[in-house]
């Protein structure tokens, strides 16, 4: 079995325009909705074998909030930053894993969210795609549709 979760990271903060965009932190609406994200993955009891995030700030945060609520290893990648969807794909196939969270940045991960389902939509900040292919590994995977896609985005106040 192969399930892999692609979240976008939480709403960025832009107040200081001096920041490069790697730098960017996480604005108030980011930080109230990485836990409460992580939290709801972390209640349906699974655990995935690691989290790859991009090395950006926003994005690292919000990896770090899903690693501590499922109790899983994060490895940050620079190659994750601003990724294709074809290298993001490429981070979790070769992760050595059969369980994988990759927290990254638009487009790549709506773009690969839709290559894997046309279910999925696109991804607005910290949503959540959980793709599962049963007796599956990573290169049959690739060749099909999963057989279970869950899909979540925050919902709450501004």
């Amino acid at each position: 079995m192969v399930t892999l979760a692609l979240i976008r990271h939480a709403k960025s903060d832009w107040d200081d325009p001096a920041l490069s965009d790697h730098d960017r932190p996480l604005n108030h609406r980011g930080r109230r909705d990485g836990p409460r994200m992580a939290a709801l993955v972390a209640a349906r009891d699974w655990r995935p074998q690691l989290i790859l995030a991009s090395t950006a700030v926003r994005a690292r945060t919000t990896a770090e909030e899903f690693a501590t609520a499922l109790e899983a290893p994060l490895e940050l990648r620079d190659e994750l930053y601003g990724a294709s969807s074809s290298t993001l794909w490429a981070a979790a196939s070769g992760s050595g894993a059969t369980d994988v969270v990759v927290v990254a940045h638009d487009p790549g991960i709506s773009i690969l969210a839709r290559q894997l389902s046309e279910k999925a939509p696109l991804m607005p900040t910290c949503a959540v795609a959980v793709f599962t292919w049963h007796d599956a590994d990573w290169s049959e995977a690739a060749m099909r549709v999963p057989d279970d896609v869950q899909y979540d985005i925050p919902r709450g106040e501004s």
